[in-house]
Order: structure tokens, then C-alpha cells, then sequence
């Protein structure tokens, strides 16, 4: 553990990425000084910056300069924030079953709805020729599949009750952008929670830097 003014954090990023929402909630939710590097994977030089940092080029990636330390990974971002910075350590419950019941929020969220979610996109951003209507509705049927999983947890107030986590970190930009693939109207739970999670400061705030770039959101005409 160390002081959060000695750590020089940067986070590769792009405000429309889904994954880097979920990175930037953390961050914003626990106040931790970072600098934003906003990369354009379209732009050769931008790429070339990212991979020198993660060879992948994939974000987000959050770099400690301070520890010499690459974190690549949405959810192992905010796993390293709640492990080195006091005002991130609720992110991830100190008890052992809490933590562990947090990371499978995390993952049902990422692998039954934000995967599906993704699928569908990749597949608008295909030419005409090459679409697969099969595929899409495999995985919006995925995506439903997820809904009926979580649902249970838009009785509380937050993922894991009254604590905001890693799990609502997730929660967000799987429904948020989701909701665009097969709507939240039948699951009234989680559109609820959805709107819990848009009020928070923390969120409020990502959404409104994706502001300028949602025009370029594929599924933003239905």
C-alpha cells in the first residue's frame, strides 16, 4: 500500500469503449489521480503508443510508472486499484465469500451479457454481404439469458446490496449498451437498477465524456 499523490498512473483508453468504462467508474469512484490517454486505434502512431505499452494493443491498460507495473484488463484493473489504493479497497469486499460472489457478479455480467452485446456489434460493423443474422440471434439470445442470471440482483440497491463494487463497475456499460441489442423493457429489475447506476456521480461522469462519441456507437439507430 502507498500514497495515492506518489503513484503516477496512466490509462490508455477510449471514452466510447465499453470495457473502459468500467475501468474509468472504478477510478472516478474512488478518486484515484490518474492522467487519461486517449488512444485512436485507427491511427497508426496511437496503436503503435499502446502497444509499446501492452503488446496486445487492446484497452483499457492502466500503467504504474511509480511500480513499473502494465496492468492490462478491465477487472484486473480495478482488482490491482483495490489493492493498492485505500479509497478503491470496497470495490473488492474484504471478506473472502463477499469477494468471491463480487468476481462472479463481474463475470456474469462480462461473459453472459457484455460478450453477447459485442457480438452484435462486430457483426453491424461487418459489410452487408457478410452478416450473420444466425449468429446475432445466438447472441441475443445470450444476452437474455444473462438478463434472467442478474435480474435477482435489481432488488438491492447496488450488485452486491448496499456497497458499490467491481460488480456495478461491470454492470453498467453490459446493460447500458446492451439495452440497445434487446431491451430491459421485460426485465423492469435491472432497468431499474440501470437507472441507479446512470445517477451515480460516478458514472454520470463517464457517460457524459462518451457524450461527443456515442454518434459513433453502431447500434445507436436500433
Amino acid at each position: 500500500m502507498y500514497s495515492e499523490a506518489t503513484v503516477a498512473l496512466t490509462l490508455y483508453y477510449h471514452p466510447l469503449s465499453s470495457y473502459c468504462w468500467k475501468a474509468l467508474i472504478a477510478l472516478y469512484e474512488a478518486d484515484v489521480a490518474f492522467e487519461p490517454r486517449m488512444v485512436n486505434l485507427g491511427d497508426p502512431a496511437d496503436r503503435a503508443a499502446l502497444a509499446a505499452v501492452w503488446p496486445l494493443a487492446k484497452f483499457p491498460v492502466l500503467r504504474d510508472d511509480e511500480l513499473d507495473r502494465t496492468v492490462p484488463e478491465a477487472t484486473i484493473v480495478i482488482e490491482y486499484l483495490a489493492q493498492h489504493y485505500p479509497s478503491a479497497a470496497s470495490l473488492v469486499p474484504a471478506s473472502p465469500d463477499l469477494a468471491w460472489q463480487t468476481r462472479l457478479r463481474d463475470r456474469l455480467f462480462d461473459n453472459y451479457i457484455h460478450n453477447g452485446l459485442q457480438r452484435v456489434v462486430a457483426d453491424r460493423l461487418r459489410a452487408e454481404g457478410q452478416r450473420d443474422p444466425l449468429e446475432v440471434d445466438r447472441a441475443r439470445a445470450d444476452i437474455r439469458a444473462g438478463y434472467d442470471l442478474v435480474q435477482p440482483m435489481g432488488t438491492d440497491a447496488w450488485a452486491m446490496g448496499e456497497t458499490f463494487t467491481l460488480a456495478d463497475c461491470a454492470a453498467l456499460p453490459a446493460l447500458f449498451y446492451a439495452d440497445y441489442a434487446v431491451s430491459l423493457a421485460e426485465w423492469p429489475k435491472l432497468a431499474a437498477y440501470l437507472g441507479r447506476l446512470k445517477a451515480r456521480p460516478s458514472v454520470a461522469r463517464v457517460l457524459a465524456e462518451a457524450g461527443p462519441y456515442f454518434q459513433y456507437f453502431p447500434l445507436k439507430d436500433g
